[in-house]
């Protein structure tokens, strides 16, 4: 009996190291089918911002995932993330276009840096007097391969190149 105890935290260690290792799908590899996932995944948030789904926005993010929105607080977590696009989307419809320029691939994580161009159109749930507006600029988005075979953003930086405009008196 004091064998089979002192056997058995090995094996057991051994199946859940086997188990684990099964659950994780490795890295790809290939700059190309990254680049490929990625701009996949950025046409599901190009999608997900239209239909106002704020519930797919944050699922294309780590689930502790930043967003730095301009002229905002940093989004931190997932929660946060889809807790803000769930008040923003209500305002009305968004356009996003988003435009993978490069992908460097390190693992399993890679970064990618694109070109945006947003249209907002205010709707029925808009405070009163808000405007429509248009940006487009550049962005950085650092991707991580999750266990579950998905690329998801860790950090998503876009930066503007609208000029913001005086306040008037």
């Amino acid at each position: 009996m004091g064998r089979l105890r002192s056997r058995a935290p090995g094996a057991a260690s051994a199946l859940l190291g086997c188990l684990w290792l099964s659950a994780c799908v490795p890295a790809p590899t290939d700059p190309d089918a990254v680049r490929a996932a990625i701009e996949q995944r950025n046409a599901q948030l190009e999608r997900a911002y239209a239909a106002g789904d704020a519930g797919q926005v944050a699922a294309a993010f780590v689930t502790d995932g930043w967003q730095l929105p301009p002229n905002n607080a940093p989004l931190i977590g997932r929660a946060a993330i889809e807790a803000f696009w769930g008040r923003a989307l209500s305002w009305g419809t968004w356009q996003f276009s988003l435009k993978t320029a490069a992908v460097t691939v390190s693992g399993s994580l890679a970064v990618e840096r694109g070109r945006y161009q947003l249209k907002f159109t205010p709707g029925a749930g808009a405070a009163p007097g808000m405007a429509g507006f248009e940006d487009h600029g550049n962005y950085l988005v650092q991707w991580r391969h999750e266990s579950d075979g998905e690329w998801r953003a860790v950090v998503d930086a876009p930066v503007s190149e609208v000029l913001l405009q005086p306040a008037e008196h």
